[in-house]
């Protein structure tokens, strides 16, 4: 857990929350306390997960009215969308790699990953349902993504087209044997040639719809080496042990080098008035397909990203 109060589990098909009162939560509503510490779900949609068992006080299911006394723990899992909402769109996907079990994909920046309320059209998911009409993972025709990119974030992930293949993608992600690389330009001129960032991330307890390193978070790490140093900011190749939620943004905002073009994360930086989202790209994928080949990908930076480090190289250039 991170504050002492809500703990998240991201990397499975749905997400899971465990939420302890305090005392000042003492009588309240069990439907309002859930909503009102998981603002990203409406209290009509925690109201249906109450109804539906997806709501557990010590284990227990209870009615929406319950009232909270602090010592108790609120387990939420809030389920993936339904089977028969991932409606098909033909959306021009860049295939890496394509094979009977799973499918390697160049997310594009500004794609969400999933459906979710808001974005029930137009996600990676919709596209791979038209892209592989006979997809089938557990026995429905929804693609087994097992990782995530944020919507902002460009690059490499995979998705499963069959059991096996998920099957055999979960096992990896879960032995952490996945090698995941990114290319990031932050903030500042990194001075180590090469760190390892070992700092649990959690909650921020001062702004909910934020993460941050605090102390009682779940571990996280992450190891860059410096690819380049410019005058104000340093490209950095990023891979990382474990996936938690922002994990890359935050480790690096915490040593005081925020990804550049971060809007939650970041602060000001020349390049914001010609990058228009975070300069953050999954640059390398490598794990083993089912038959046990192992198989590295690698995708070039998007023209946004390279366009902005000739920009910043023709400055440095200027000046000399």
């Amino acid at each position: 857990m991170d504050d002492g109060k809500l703990t998240d589990f991201e990397d499975e098909d749905h997400e899971s929350f465990q939420l302890r009162p305090e005392r000042s939560d003492l009588g309240a509503r069990l439907d309002r306390y859930v909503a009102d510490n998981l603002p990203s779900l409406s209290r009509g949609t925690v109201q249906g997960l109450i109804e539906s068992g997806h709501v557990r006080v010590d284990g227990f299911q209870r009615k929406p009215k319950f009232r909270m006394t602090p010592g108790e723990v609120v387990t939420v899992e809030v389920p993936p969308p339904q089977l028969d909402e991932i409606l098909p769109d033909a959306i021009p996907l860049t295939v890496v790699y394509e094979d009977a079990d799973v499918i390697v994909i160049d997310k594009p920046a500004g794609m969400v990953v999933h459906p979710a309320p808001g974005h029930a059209r137009g996600t990676l998911a919709n596209a791979l349902v038209a892209h592989v009409p006979g997809i089938s993972v557990g026995g429905s025709l929804r693609p087994g993504i097992v990782h995530r990119l944020d919507k902002d974030t460009s690059g490499l992930i995979v998705a499963a087209k069959t059991d096996r293949g998920r099957n055999a993608l979960v096992s990896q992600w879960e032995e952490r044997t996945v090698e995941k690389s990114y290319l990031t330009l932050v903030s500042g001129v990194v001075e180590d040639s090469e760190a390892t960032i070992d700092a649990p991330i959690g909650r921020d307890p001062k702004n909910r719809q934020r993460m941050a390193v605090v102390r009682s978070g779940r571990p996280a790490v992450t190891h860059f080496r410096v690819v380049e140093r410019f005058s104000n900011s340093t490209l950095l190749e990023v891979s990382i042990e474990t996936g938690r939620t922002h994990q890359i943004r935050v480790h690096l905002a915490f040593i005081g080098h925020p990804v550049v073009g971060d809007r939650i994360y970041g602060r000001e930086h020349p390049a914001d008035s010609y990058l228009q989202r975070q300069f953050l790209h999954a640059s390398g994928l490598g794990f083993r397909l089912p038959d046990g080949t192992h198989k590295q990908f690698a995708a070039p930076l998007p023209e946004d990203l390279e366009r902005t480090l000739n920009q910043i190289r023709a400055q440095a250039s200027f000046r000399d």
